[in-house]
């Protein structure tokens, strides 16, 4: 049965042609194919499983591993024969050839009870455009197979299948870079000029997330530790320059050692905190380095001599141990450009988990959405750990390499968004990579060769909506004895409000400064806590439910010292409106009560209910009185001895705070503990 067809064949690839009511189907299995080009050991390189899926190259044309090729070029008459999910009404069918076009000669599609219908034949010819495009005019035909023969002796130098699709409809199926939405024709790359770049390579960077400084890498400069055709790293900081004036970059300095060294250094991230710089390799004592992971530790002194980051399992396959890699904000997840075993290609993206030990776990395949046959490199976990930026030769793009796009689905780390090409205006036709964003998300700085002043040079873009994480906020400040008003050396731990025990984010006091710094994602409320032996945990609510943007917050928390007369306010243990039920989030606070009172055998303790004034006083004492009971049965649940526990009921009668507004109200429905004895 052979059904009329013709063929539309099509200059340039992009189309802009309504598909609302066109389904396409793009092959999902391989059913045989006559031979199989050969790639790395480790990868599926020019494997038949290349031509599945959507184009991997097209509409740019170029010898690819991301496409099936048979294993001699110029030889025999070759054939891939794949299969599709769900059988399907055919009006068109699709083959991606992405070099040296032309040496299609037959393609059958097999119905459900596998009979062949011819749908394209033709004498081999060479043509300038990829993608063939057969019209099936026999609307009868449903197809759930396709064979496509290639006379590839007749078309000289190697032949390739990207990809292979069926239509329900006849209008041509558009094979384009998926762009992210909104993206703009131009985009102004600002060179950062003179102070941070130079006739050298200055490449990698990395912006500290409150942007204000940016390390990057540097080679073929008199200045580097080592010879100067190594490699070093190099920071700058954003200074002040008056009134009315934007802000410069100061003059690149050298960070020195123990970081650098007479090898090649290399810096790959930062914490949220700007106090871990994580480096590529591993140094040793005697100055040596060797292939891994390291982190360094800002003290009073400097940078600290970096230490290893120990990975199980990090063995990386690469012939030029080729490693990238970006950490976290939380400081748990690291994302590495690597070559495994079961890499699909030069190199592909994994994710490592950070054990309880500070160890790291080996390092898992990140899955076929993002990873392909070809290289993935210079990954970039923004600040609100869901959107990660890549550089990949596999999807289709701009150039030799482009940036993309992607975002994390679940907590998997293993399902991701389609990524997005950032487009041609951010992307150029030679390799782009290195994209870094700092947390406020309206810059990311980059590396290229264009318009550099000498090699690759540092430039930053302003980002465009669709490109941009999700807001988060910088939260800083000091943690102090509440009666002293001095720093107190303490880690402060963040929390989903009314989610007990699930941590978003832990962070450690700088002894330098008395502060802490940490990122949280906008949008959700938090509670901040910190600890240290001898005082009573603090808790402050961070409400940033409502935030949508970018946010910059300063928030002090005060550790009250466990002594006899001292009064404790727990603003977080809620009640229902009028009632003396616990709202959800307040056990969470209580237990705090109860670890205190469990740790001090002879602690007594006084608890005073006060409420707002709104309704009539005799109500409002009951309910204060009904809310310190539900508070004391809730301690002798917990092993807590009735006895150790005195209540008192306040009402309305101690307001700290006026009632004139929800807000004000709020902050006299409290509960106080007063510690009676030790």
């Amino acid at each position: 049965m052979r059904p009329l067809v013709y063929v539309l064949i099509f200059l340039g690839g992009f189309f802009a042609l309504p598909t609302h009511a066109q389904t396409v189907q793009w092959a999902s299995r391989v059913i045989g194919a006559s031979s199989e080009g050969k790639g790395d050991t480790y990868g599926q390189q020019f494997k038949a499983v290349q031509a599945l899926g959507k184009p991997n190259k097209l509409p740019d044309q170029g010898y690819s591993p991301c496409a099936w090729s048979p294993l001699y070029p110029d030889g025999a008459e070759e054939w891939l024969h794949v299969g599709f999910e769900k059988a399907m009404p055919v009006r068109q069918v699709i083959v991606g050839e992405n070099v040296n076009p032309g040496a299609v000669v037959r393609v059958v599609v097999y119905d459900e009870r596998g009979t062949e219908h011819v749908v394209y034949t033709a004498s081999p010819q060479a043509r300038p455009e990829g993608t063939l495009r057969i019209m099936v005019n026999d609307t009868g035909l449903v197809g759930n197979a396709v064979k496509i023969t290639l006379a590839t002796a007749a078309i000289k130098g190697p032949n390739q299948i990207d990809a292979v699709g069926l239509s329900d409809s006849p209008k041509p199926v558009p094979v384009e870079v998926a762009v992210s939405k909104g993206t703009p024709k131009e985009i102004q790359k600002e060179n950062l000029g003179k102070t941070v770049n130079s006739a050298g390579q200055e490449v990698a960077p990395v912006i500290a997330p409150d942007g204000k400084t940016l390390y990057f890498t540097r080679a073929g400069h008199k200045g580097n530790t080592g010879q100067p055709e190594k490699q070093d790293i190099w920071m700058s900081t954003l200074q002040s320059a008056g009134p009315g004036q934007p802000p410069t970059w100061s003059e690149a300095v050298n960070i020195g050692s123990p970081i650098n060294n007479a090898g090649d250094n290399a810096i790959s991230g930062i914490s949220s905190d700007g106090r871990i710089l994580y480096l590529i390799n591993v140094y040793r004592p005697d100055g040596g380095l060797y292939y891994g992971l390291s982190k360094s530790q800002k003290t009073k002194a400097g940078w600290s001599f970096p230490v290893e980051c120990k990975m199980a399992d990090n063995r990386n396959y690469h012939k030029d141990d080729k490693l990238e890699f970006s950490v976290s904000p939380d400081g748990k997840v690291i994302v590495l450009a690597m070559q495994k075993k079961d890499s699909m290609g030069d190199r592909d993206l994994y994710v490592s988990f950070q054990n309880e030990d500070q160890t790291w776990t080996a390092p898992k395949h990140m899955g076929r959405v993002i990873n392909s046959a070809d290289s993935e490199a210079s990954p970039f976990i923004a600040a609100d750990g869901r959107t990660l930026y890549f550089s990949s030769e596999g999807h289709p793009g701009f150039g030799n390499g482009d940036i993309f796009v992607t975002r994390r689905l679940d907590d998997s780390w293993q399902v991701w968004s389609e990524p997005e090409n950032l487009g041609p205006a951010i992307n150029t036709p030679k390799w782009d990579g290195y994209f870094t964003i700092p947390a406020s998300g309206e810059y990311a700085y980059l590396s290229s060769g264009s318009n550099s002043l000498g090699m690759e040079d540092i430039f930053r873009l302003k980002l465009f909506p669709s490109i941009k994480p999700d807001p988060v906020a910088i939260v800083s400040g000091q943690v102090l004895d509440a009666q002293s008003k001095k720093p107190v050396p303490s880690d402060v731990v963040s929390g989903l409000f009314g989610e007990k025990g699930k941590e978003i984010s832990r962070v450690e006091y700088d002894p330098e400064t008395g502060e802490y710094k940490m990122i949280l994602p906008t949008q959700k409320t938090y509670n901040l806590t910190a600890s240290k032996e001898g005082y009573f945990p603090a808790t402050e609510v961070l409400d940033l439910s409502r935030d949508k943007r970018f946010r910059d917050i300063r928030r002090n928390l005060y550790l009250i010292p466990i002594q006899p007369g001292q009064k404790i306010v727990m603003r977080e243990v809620l009640f229902e409106q009028g009632k003396a039920d616990l709202q959800p989030g307040a056990d969470g606070e209580l237990d705090k009560v109860v670890r205190m009172l469990t740790q001090y055998p002879g602690m007594e303790l006084l608890v005073e209910g006060h409420t707002d004034n709104q309704g009539e006083w005799e109500p409002n004492m009951k309910l204060s009185e009904d809310r310190v009971e539900t508070v004391k049965c809730y301690l002798e649940e917990k092993g807590i001895a009735y006895t150790r526990v005195q209540t008192k009921a306040w009402g309305p009668s101690k307001p700290i705070a006026s009632n004139e507004t929800e807000e004000k109200r709020k902050q006299n429905r409290r509960v106080e503990f007063t510690i009676l004895k030790m």
